[in-house]
């Protein structure tokens, strides 16, 4: 069956290994987004020829526009154009654009009554309970693409009651400087921050491996995603990301979701819910690995863990806060202004003093990002 698909941050990895699935599957691209990425842009809109396209960035959509004259796709620009995307009544939109900039987008294509498929966290670290309670005045589902999100949500399809739930356990690889000490993260540089040893990803979500902001985040959404309170959600490093995720029953059996370290399969799990289909993807081996490993994240060297849990725990507009805060303090780091442990003593400070707000609206959620950049850019 076709279906028609929109994916917002089609340049990216997700994007791109997204469009890898649509090949397979024969489904219809209705629109693409992207941030600036005009060669890529291009290409993709004369393979797959959508009706639309818009670009973040308006001067490079109006080069766009030029490049790309001669096809019938309608290039728009800004974040009104990329909005105007995706609210197109599609049978998917997949959202993988980087950061808060994916929250109105989102809020959008639910408004439309779209079905969600969310590879962007920030939208319900930053907007929970404006997307969760869109998306149910709605009726529209929220299928998770994040790998460990996608494991939760297929362990939990056998579910009959979700009071049987006791336990959501996510795996984090750790990055590529676990086991190291606090002392020795002083003066690690970008270069060596973006060597992940598993997964191939955008500069900014590398980066919040590195630090595990992007477990901390991770945590938040699955608070979101599932209904569950904050404690009863854990963490654990499996540093062979073959574990996806996990989930513990009432009985004490856990289910988890196994595969190779590949995004195509929470991808296409979540444009072929509940369908499965058969991927391109390595078949997993476990001989081939031999031995699978678990450890307790180290909370003192990677203290954005629980600068994340504690803003959950507090509600309202902190976890806004703290993803904001990561935000501008990631690209910091990315742009040599601060160092490596400085990303956490930003959040941890915007976290300590961004003002309380427990019910919240879209305009406040704009609000608090822009004091949150504000407090970052002070302290540089």
């Amino acid at each position: 069956m076709e279906k028609i698909i929109t994916i917002l941050g089609s340049t990216g990895s997700i994007g791109k290994q997204a469009l890898e699935v649509v090949d397979m599957q024969g489904y219809k691209v209705l629109a693409l987004t992207a941030n600036g990425s005009v060669d890529i842009l291009e290409e993709q809109i004369r393979k797959y020829k959508p009706k639309y396209a818009a670009l973040a960035d308006e001067k490079k959509a109006a080069e766009l526009a030029v490049k790309v004259a001669d096809t019938e796709t309608k290039i728009l620009s800004g974040r009104e154009g990329v909005c105007f995307c995706a609210a197109l009544k599609a049978d998917y939109v997949l959202n993988s654009i980087v950061g808060m900039a994916g929250l109105e987008p989102t809020l959008n294509a639910i408004e439309s009554g779209n079905e969600i498929a969310l590879a962007n966290k920030e939208t319900l670290v930053a907007g929970g309970s404006l997307v969760t309670g869109k998306a149910k005045e709605k009726g529209v589902s929220l299928l998770p693409v994040d790998s460990e999100h996608s494991a939760i949500f297929q362990s939990l399809q056998g579910c009959r009651d979700k009071k049987e739930v006791k336990r959501l356990i996510l795996t984090a690889s750790g990055g590529p400087f676990f086991g190291r000490s606090r002392e020795s993260l002083s003066d690690v540089t970008v270069e060596q921050a973006l060597n992940h040893p598993n997964w191939s990803m955008g500069a900014k979500i590398t980066i919040d491996s590195a630090s595990m902001m992007n477990k901390g985040l991770e945590l938040i959404e699955a608070v979101w995603l599932f209904s569950m309170k904050p404690a009863d959600v854990d963490i654990v490093v499996h540093r062979q990301s073959v574990v996806h995720s996990l989930v513990e029953y009432c009985d004490n059996s856990v289910i988890a979701q196994l595969g190779v370290p590949d995004m195509r399969i929470p991808i296409q799990y979540a444009l072929t819910y509940p369908n499965r289909i058969p991927s391109p993807v390595k078949q997993l081996s476990l001989t081939d690995y031999g031995t699978l490993t678990f450890e307790k994240p180290d909370y003192n060297a990677f203290g954005c863990i629980n600068i994340c849990r504690d803003a959950i725990e507090k509600g309202g507009l902190y976890p806004a806060a703290a993803n904001s805060a990561n935000e501008a303090a990631n690209l910091a780091f990315r742009q040599g202004k601060i160092k490596f442990l400085d990303i956490e003593r930003l959040v941890r400070g915007v976290c300590e003093s961004a003002p309380s707000k427990t019910n919240y609206t879209f305009a406040d959620v704009c609000d608090m990002d822009k004091w949150a950049r504000d407090y970052v850019a002070s302290k540089i």
